[in-house]
């Protein structure tokens, strides 16, 4: 407290009561005592290893003894720096300063690489999913179904006359038209369903544990609600429409990913034969 190291500090009595306030408490550094009540320092560390998300969590450990083999056996179970009691105040001050910047470190390191992994799976321009990721989480999802007996479906979404879109407003409002039809499909989905940018102006929903009728009626609720769509002041004016195909496991003629696929974009074409602005499913054939 006197150097200013904390916003704030959490007590416990013993290793247990420690446990529970790490459970309850975020906190970027523990200092430890090997000899405790209730349990001693190695099996707190070891309960403390038991939880990914305490995992990274710098430990000092402070024990009145000098036994080489313990400060091994606590480094080795986790403990990222050990300090011998009586100890010099300025010492542990500064151990607890180079845990604290090590900490930091790998919390500026973690964000990049999920920053990373977002790019990589996530489309820029709508936050949707990329057509790559799609396609890893969808053969994943159906090989659970299949494994699991369960159902699947997708939805394959065109908008309509989207080229005129580009060719009267520009490309950039264009984008705002994609932005927020993405934005309409997200709320549209349960926390678990998939939905992709599959390519322009196409997109991709994968819903697991959904038959081909329900599939059909979230489609049919998406293309409802595009009808109330507003956009900014350039594009006032505009109202737009989307045209959909719904395919779902299990069915007789489809037995892959791509088959599954297939089938949809067979079911978009058919909707856009008959005049746009509709749902079709998998034909009846493929059903069976």
């Amino acid at each position: 407290r006197d150097f200013g190291l904390f916003s704030s500090l959490h007590e416990a009595g013993d290793g247990l009561q420690g446990f529970k306030a790490l459970l309850a408490n975020p906190v970027d550094l523990i200092i430890c005592d090997l000899e405790m009540p209730t349990m001693d320092g190695f099996k707190f560390l070891a309960l403390v290893q038991t939880r990914e998300e305490l995992r990274d969590i710098p430990v000092i450990m402070l024990t009145g003894r000098g036994d080489r083999e313990l400060k091994i056996k606590g480094l080795e179970q986790g403990a990222s720096d050990y300090v011998t009691k009586p100890f010099d105040t300025g010492e542990l001050v500064a151990r607890v300063k180079v845990q604290l910047k090590i900490k930091s470190l790998q919390d500026e390191l973690k964000q990049s690489n999920q920053l990373l992994r977002e790019m990589s799976i996530t489309d820029h321009l709508t936050r949707l999913y990329n057509r790559r990721h799609l396609m890893e989480v969808l053969d994943r999802e159906a090989q659970r179904a299949r494994r699991k007996m369960s159902p699947l479906a997708i939805i394959i979404m065109d908008i309509d006359h989207f080229k005129m879109v580009n060719d009267v407003y520009g490309h950039q409002n264009g984008d705002e038209v994609l932005t927020a039809v993405a934005g309409l499909i997200r709320n549209e989905l349960r926390d678990y369903d998939i939905p992709a940018r599959y390519g322009g102006e196409e997109f991709i929903v994968v819903l697991p544990e959904t038959s081909l009728q329900e599939a059909f009626a979230v489609a049919e609720r998406i293309r409802g609600d595009m009808a109330a769509l507003t956009f900014g002041e350039a594009l006032k004016e505009l109202r737009i429409t989307a045209s959909f195909g719904v395919s779902a496991l299990p069915a007789k003629n489809v037995n892959s990913v791509e088959s599954l696929i297939r089938e949809a974009d067979k079911a978009l074409y058919r909707a856009k034969q008959g005049g746009r602005n509709r749902t079709e499913a998998m034909a009846q054939e493929s059903q069976r």
